[in-house]
């Protein structure tokens, strides 16, 4: 089976690095039923970034605000999924590589029953000339 690779919309915020704030952030957005397609969050010095993959971008946008969540303009990612396989990313990563497009990160996951996803992030003027090589949708 073939690997479906979507070019999506992120937005991120940046929240003090202390137990409990991502928490109540997702908790927000469950409460205003936003469902997230992808979520990723990492420590940043004394903050951390946390990073959304909103179903719907507008509806995410609305609850951030109205949570007191100051949210980036949005960006672009790539979305990821397919059978699970030995070497699944090195092929995406690969295509990449070889037309010089560097990688700014990407985090993959196996999620069961034969399968994986991951998210992928590539420079902002990277990001047509990617989606064409991968044939993101």
């Amino acid at each position: 089976m073939a690997d479906r690779i979507r070019k999506v919309s992120y937005y991120y915020t940046m929240v003090p690095h202390r137990p409990g704030r991502g928490a109540k952030v997702l908790a927000a957005l469950k409460e205003a039923k936003v469902n997230l397609l992808a979520f990723s969050g990492f420590p940043s010095g004394a903050k951390a970034q946390l990073d959304f993959v909103p179903e719907d971008g507008a509806a995410f946008v609305r609850a951030a605000r109205q949570a007191g969540v100051r949210v980036s303009k949005r960006k672009t990612a790539f979305l990821i999924d397919g059978g699970d396989r030995i070497g699944a990313c090195a092929g995406v990563i690969g295509k990449l590589a070889a037309a010089k497009i560097g990688v700014t990160a990407m985090d993959a996951v196996s999620v069961g029953g034969g399968r994986y996803g991951a998210i992928l992030w590539v420079k902002p003027k990277d990001v047509a000339r990617a989606a064409k090589l991968l044939g993101a949708k």
